[in-house]
């Protein structure tokens, strides 16, 4: 297409009308002007003017408008007169096409590689990084033609695979332009990302740089993305191994890697009580959620199509409606995301296509039953779930409780980057870490992965509510499926300040607390022998509970906590203490939650 025939640049007019994130309906206090973090970048970039800029923004933060903003500037500017956007997915490729053309820029989505060159009438195309990798000559040359921007939309996709990021740097070494966005600059592997610089950090080791972050921490503070809520469940588990032995465990306790791994899968059997039992809850949250926030939706993210389709029927059963499914990156997949998005329907099941970049703004209540659980992975699922529309919305997570999940959730506020000088496949947090091939072959198989940590048999899941985790605090001491000390939590009102929700969440702890010490029974009387024995068996491992939960409030190892039970009731360690003695334990811990030293 000759330069004369191009589509006329769109003015900054058109641009200046573009709301400060898509969907239309924008985060509170932010409608009808640029987000301040939007504004800076802009401003930092025409300072600059490079070839290569990197924006990290975490998502729900509005890299979209960011961009399409930039790219309107510059159109109109003449700098570029082509605009080319890659992005992971077909469903985001149509979801640039229609933000760009609110603002009078016209991308082809529908662009196929045999085509050779968009039609007329187009600024530029859509594109995703797998169709960039099965041509890349054709896109150095499209690239080539014109004085093109590229917009590369989570671009650490580009390091997917060595072929991709080279194809990236073949296709479009020849931009006149290319902007880089992201929420997660961070891989679980060492693949350099295509037209990211890196820089020896302070320990030599060589590091992403962005040209400009704004991180969840800064967006939270400024009300443009909404704070997590996650509602931890433990259980006991049961299941058989490859060799016929029998095993089980309490997920959420500290345990070897595949025991805790083998548990997690135990829970997330369809066949088993714990998904029930946490979609029940998940489902009795979205009804108190929108009881303020009316359209309010749900999303569970499950491993494969057959857990998927198992816990759709499960919901089906629960509320009577059946939810949309969405399996893969197939036909009509985009157009039941739509549908969704613009329906007042309560609950989506997916696997692939809403863990990153698609943007359902009523998404407010999630259930994470994935054994997917790389940092990049995480972040990008809960991005589903923070895109703010008004002030005072809050997200809820439900999520195994795992030790890696707790820990990613404890750090939703840590900026990560890339380093590229690190061993793969490190594993610091000493639990289940599945590397970013796995991930990704999953995701594109969408099929079990049972291999992947050897075959074994689930034969019991059942579910406990284990505790609150907001704010880098955590909160709760655990309860029944349908107690009071569950229900206290899951019935927190859907319109909250954060302030307010830490100090409700207090207060439902301080009452939990309460309520426990007041129902404890006193000590049964049973003569020595087998009835002793029992006793003792069940009051030690209360103990062992509270001292958990305890540990998990204050950040105090559970040894430490033992010591301070031990210098306050004295007596010995616990194997060699008496019954009076656990008890006496027992009552002051319980004392401490309600503050009583």
């Amino acid at each position: 297409m000759s330069a004369d025939r191009l589509p006329s640049a769109p003015g900054t007019s058109a641009a200046e009308q573009l709301p400060p994130a898509f969907p239309e309906r924008a985060a509170w206090g932010t409608a009808g002007k640029l987000r301040a973090w939007q504004a800076e970048a802009l401003e930092l970039y025409f300072q600059k003017q490079p070839k290569d800029f990197l924006a990290v923004a975490t998502p729900g933060a509005g890299k979209t408008t960011f961009a399409l903003r930039l790219a309107a500037e510059l159109l109109a500017q003449r700098v570029v007169n082509r605009v080319t956007v890659v992005a992971p997915t077909e469903h985001l490729k149509v979801q640039w096409a229609d933000s760009a053309a609110r603002v009078g820029i016209k991308l082809d989505p529908h662009f196929k590689n045999s085509q050779g060159k968009h039609a007329p009438g187009y600024h530029g195309v859509a594109l995703t990084y797998a169709q960039v990798a099965a041509k890349p000559v054709l896109h150095h040359n499209r690239t080539a033609a014109g004085r093109t921007l590229v917009i590369l939309d989570e671009v650490h996709h580009g390091g997917d695979a060595l072929s991709w990021g080279d194809a990236v740097r073949e296709a479009f070494g020849p931009a006149v332009r290319r902007l880089s966005l992201t929420g997660t600059p961070f891989r679980s592997d060492t693949s350099p990302i295509p037209f990211v610089t890196y820089a020896p950090d302070e320990n030599g080791i060589r590091t992403s740089v962005a040209d400009y972050s704004y991180g969840y921490g800064r967006a939270l503070k400024d009300s443009v993305v909404r704070p997590v809520l996650f509602l931890a469940y433990a259980g006991a588990m049961t299941w058989r191994t490859k060799a016929g032995d029998e095993m089980s465990h309490v997920l959420g306790e500290e345990t070897t890697k595949d025991i805790n791994s083998q548990a997690w899968r135990t829970a997330l059997d369809p066949k088993g009580d714990w998904i029930p039992a946490v979609l029940k809850a998940a489902d009795m949250r979205l009804t108190e959620v929108r009881r303020t926030v009316h359209d309010a939706g749900g999303l569970v993210i499950a491993t494969d199509q057959e857990a998927a389709r198992a816990y759709a029927k499960r919901l089906h059963e629960i509320t009577g409606e059946k939810p949309t499914v969405v399996l893969s990156d197939e036909a009509g997949a985009s157009e039941r995301i739509e549908k969704f998005q613009n329906s007042t329907d309560r609950w989506m099941v997916a696997v692939r296509m809403v863990s990153e970049g698609v943007d359902v703004p009523r998404l407010c209540v999630g259930v994470y039953a994935t054994s997917s659980a790389t940092p990049l992975f995480f972040a990008q699922a809960i991005g589903r779930f923070v895109r703010a529309r008004k002030r005072g919305e809050t997200a809820s997570v439900f999520l195994p409780s795992v030790p890696i999940l707790m820990a990613l959730a404890n750090t939703m506020e840590v900026e990560r980057d890339h380093a590229l000088d690190r061993p793969k496949n490190e594993d610091e947090n000493d639990v289940v870490v599945f590397d970013e091939q796995a991930m990704e072959q999953a995701n594109r198989s969408e099929s079990a992965s049972s291999d992947q940590l050897g075959s074994f048999e689930a034969l019991g899941a059942e579910a406990l509510f284990d505790r609150v985790l907001f704010d880098g605090g955590e909160f709760g001491t655990g309860g029944a499926i349908g107690s009071e000390d569950e229900l206290d939590f899951i019935g927190i009102p859907g319109l909250l300040e954060p302030d307010q929700v830490r100090e409700l969440l207090s207060t439902q702890q301080a009452r939990q607390a309460k309520r426990k010490t007041a129902a404890a029974p006193p000590a049964p009387e049973v003569e020595m022998g087998e009835l002793e024995h029992r006793a003792m068996k069940e009051e030690r491992n209360q103990l062992q509970s509270l001292v958990g939960a305890w540990s998990r409030r204050t950040g105090t190892p559970h040894q430490n906590v033992h010591v301070e039970l031990r210098k306050a009731c004295g007596g010995p360690a616990v194997a060699q203490a008496t019954r009076e003695q656990i008890q006496a334990r027992i009552k002051k811990l319980q004392g401490w939650f309600i503050g009583k030293k």
